[in-house]
């Protein structure tokens, strides 16, 4: 069994030579929303869930992108409804969120 039931990471990184990066899209305050909604739900620490920040995932493209563990599924998303609706479909329901996920072929 691993640490965390489901562990989701969001890039927050910010290129700073006019490519896109999710810093510049909105990336922090779907993190924010995140850890916060999972605390606030008794969610987080051992055996539950953990937002983390992260470095470039290098899915530019799609950006802002996050990633949930252990199924290695990437989102994107647009606002704080999209992460209340990863958070209670998947994080806690276990179901993906078809409409959000990230195709495989976006890259950076």
């Amino acid at each position: 069994m691993s640490y965390y039931r489901r562990h989701i990471f969001f890039c927050l990184n910010a290129r700073d030579d006019g490519r896109a990066s999710c810093a510049h899209q909105g990336a922090e305050a779907g993190f924010e929303h995140c850890k916060v909604r999972i605390k606030q739900m008794g969610l987080s620490g051992k055996g539950e869930m953990r937002v983390n920040r992260a470095g470039c995932l290098d899915r530019c493209a799609g950006g802002p992108v996050a990633v949930v563990y252990p199924e290695g599924t990437w989102y994107t998303f647009v606002d704080t409804a999209d992460i209340d609706e990863i958070i209670d479909s998947h994080l806690v329901g276990g179901q993906p969120v078809t409409r959000l996920l990230l195709s495989d072929d976006v890259g950076h």
